[in-house]
């Protein structure tokens, strides 16, 4: 440990609450150096959907870089960005019958919320962007202006401007009709509120304490959005690849963005990987207008590509729901064993937590968790929500080794 506390930064974090070192993974588990085995309900942040190591796609990409194939390309075209779009287009977007270019924008999510916004902004050449409470869209300057998180948002150093919150679904414990103010503002030329060039949304609230919006209330967005020619932004970074069920989370809305945002589990692997979709008439880019050195990760189209055989049916979505089912009943047990601890259950798919009245228990559940060896972490303006984010190829038997975990946990803090 010595060596990481003495050149690390301070600015680490999830060690802290994982004193462990750890050196092999695979499937749902972590290992550390001592070669104890940790079950794995944190999924590096929702980037390993499809577990660790998985055998599927590390063959391919052990093959792949054996080849001497390329690894770095910037936007040049490669054999393995070509088959990446084509299975892309073929798998994902036309069975949906979803219409978009795909735009490559860097090597994280906040840098595909970037280019959403500066799209958006260059397309409807306004400036505003609204975004919601306890929105989380990343750390970089544009993202952290639409993020809500105040402690998120001081590290910035400088004002954040060019943005403007609104409430997200039962932020106001439906004391007031969806969408009442933000409408009111848009019609009320003295409202102050210039006409946004875009609304950026997250459907499940991941780091904002998974705040799941409904359906109803999503189509109402979209279809404000459409009304007043606002573009819809849909930050699927953590929700999408099926992390909820179906592979974009707004599927079960019936809903289309103009820009959709996605990175995490793209890969599949946990490598660096992210993309901007966006609808062909928005494509107003000039050549080299928005750039990045890591814009070609051709290990990652190659994953990626293998990653997307999971959905060729329906077979993964509907399993990802029923194991979502399977945590929803067991997190609901536990919550009704404390009624006056814990708020309740929140989330969807394979993305839920528990809600506790007083912010200090989560983290003290998520440290009993990590001595039983479950990783689990907080999310929530005061982190006082347990965020289950187990991979979706997780077994049934290993749900349920993990929620036992889970509630022994709860009890060892609150009895």
């Amino acid at each position: 440990m010595d060596v990481f506390e003495s050149l690390e930064s301070e600015v680490r974090s999830y060690c802290r609450g994982w004193p462990a070192v750890f050196n092999k993974a695979s499937g749902s588990h972590l290992y550390d150096e001592e070669g104890n085995a940790f079950l794995d309900f944190f999924a590096g942040a929702g980037t390993l959907n499809y577990g660790h190591n998985h055998p599927q796609l590390k063959e391919r990409l052990i093959d792949y870089l054996a080849g001497d194939n390329i690894v770095h390309s910037l936007d040049m075209y490669t054999v393995a960005k070509r088959r990446f779009l084509e299975t892309f287009q073929e798998v994902i977007l036309a069975p949906r019958g979803l219409d978009y270019r795909v735009q490559f924008p860097g090597p994280a999510g906040a840098a595909a919320v970037e280019a959403a916004l500066k799209l958006a902004r260059k397309y409807t050449g306004r400036e505003t962007v609204i975004s919601f409470t306890n929105a989380f869209h990343g750390m970089s300057l544009g993202a952290l202006a639409v993020t809500g998180n105040s402690m998120k948002r001081s590290g910035a150093g400088i004002p954040l401007n060019h943005t403007v919150p609104m409430p997200f679904d039962n932020y106001l414990d439906g004391q007031t009709p969806d969408f009442l103010l933000f409408e009111r503002l848009l019609d009320d030329s003295g409202s102050g509120l210039d006409i946004p060039a875009a609304v950026i949304v997250e459907t499940v609230q991941g780091e904002g304490g998974l705040n799941a919006a409904t359906p109803e209330w999503l189509r109402g967005l979209a279809a404000l959005c459409e009304r007043h020619e606002i573009l819809l932004i849909v930050d699927d970074v953590q929700m999408g690849c099926g992390r909820t069920g179906p592979i974009f989370s707004f599927e079960q809305a019936g809903i289309v963005p103009d820009i959709v945002c996605l990175s995490k589990s793209l890969s599949g692997y946990g490598l660096p990987f992210a993309v901007t979709l966006l609808k062909p008439e928005l494509d107003v880019w000039e050549p080299g207008e928005h750039n990045g050195t890591f814009r070609g990760p051709n290990p990652a189209f190659v994953t990626a590509t293998a990653a997307m055989e999971f959905w060729t049916g329906e077979g993964m979505e509907k399993e990802t729901l029923t194991k979502g089912e399977q945590i929803e009943e067991a997190l609901t047990r536990i919550a009704a064993a404390y009624p006056d601890a814990i708020g309740g259950v929140r989330g969807r798919g394979l993305a839920q937590g528990l809600v506790f009245a007083d912010a200090e228990v989560a983290p003290a559940v998520c440290a009993q968790a990590f001595d039983r060896r479950l990783l689990m972490e907080t999310s929530g303006p005061e982190g006082e929500v347990v965020k289950l984010l187990p991979p979706l190829t997780t077994t049934s038997d290993e749900l349920a080794e993990g929620l036992d975990i889970i509630a022994a946990s709860v009890d060892a803090v609150l009895v």
